[in-house]
């Protein structure tokens, strides 16, 4: 009898001590991003974005600029003029921009983009949260020292149509096209031109790979994701398991450099997931 008590009171010591093992394993998963290879994401796991670079439509829109620019109005939406003005380096820089309070989610597939913060007075490129500041939309020039050395347009804070870049004296030196935030030169394939199904989409700008990269499973679902900055590959790029759009599952990450030309810098796998989110392997921090 005092053997079964001594037994009893021994659990009873310890079965606080294994709950709170189980509750601090249970945080350390919430912590830890490694912990599941299953994504929750806005992009994912999405279909592929419809690109049209078409310009059937440009010459309608160019009847109908006229008539709007009295109104502030761009691509069907009412904007608001915006005006900023600094001094660097005892040069004035002027920026003139519309932008829009219309309530509309960033493209995930664009790497910039670009709004209005009012608080800090500035144009940012990330961090843009639906209520933080206002997406520019409609006509952008940049002027330094009262000379324009940059014009262009926006889409919901996406590059759009010409973009034309000049020198101190106004003379032209560069102009680059849009569609949505993606440069006109970028490179497309298809699994199936007919149906626009898109195999992989690599952004190019100035002839160099430039911005977000995406591959995609036949089926739609995302399949590598990774960055690009000067023709190097940069940051963390990921792949997919091909759930068949069910889910979003990595299946490994590898490490590049964090800015391009670093070449002492050897990428490395530093997680691997199984077709279930679990994990497999992960390049110790150290």
């Amino acid at each position: 009898m005092k053997r079964i008590c001594l037994v009893v009171l021994f659990l009873v010591l310890i079965s606080p001590l294994s709950y709170g093992q189980k509750e601090s394993k249970s945080e350390s998963q919430k912590t830890d991003p490694d912990s599941s290879g299953v994504v929750s994401n806005s992009l994912l796991p999405t279909t592929m974005p419809l690109l049209l670079f078409d310009d059937t439509s440009e010459k309608e829109e160019k009847k109908e600029k006229k008539k709007k620019e009295r109104k502030n109005i761009w691509f069907g939406i009412k904007t608001q003029r915006g005006y900023l003005r600094k001094e660097l380096r005892g040069q004035e820089i002027v920026e003139l921009f519309n932008f829009t309070d219309a309530e509309r989610k960033p493209d995930p597939y664009i790497r910039d983009i670009y709004w209005f913060d009012p608080r800090e007075k500035q144009i940012r490129t990330e961090g843009f949260v639906p209520g933080s500041g206002y997406l520019l939309h409609g006509p952008y020039e940049r002027q330094i020292n009262e000379v324009v050395v940059e014009s262009g347009m926006f889409y919901y804070g996406m590059k759009h149509k010409t973009w034309m870049l000049f020198d101190g004296k106004n003379v032209l030196q560069d102009k680059n096209h849009f569609q949505e935030g993606w440069p006109r030169e970028s490179k497309i394939s298809y699994y199936n031109r007919s149906t626009n199904t898109i195999e992989k989409i690599i952004p190019v700008q100035y002839g160099l790979e430039e911005g977000n990269f995406f591959y995609f499973y036949e089926d739609r679902q995302i399949a590598v994701t990774g960055e690009y900055r000067y023709g190097q590959k940069v940051g963390l790029w990921t792949e997919y398991w091909d759930t068949n759009n069910t889910q979003a599952i990595r299946k490994r990450e590898i490490q590049y450099p964090e800015e391009p030309y670093q070449e002492n810098f050897r990428p490395y796998i530093r997680a691997e997931w199984d077709k279930d989110g679990n994990l497999i392997y992960r390049r110790d921090s150290n």
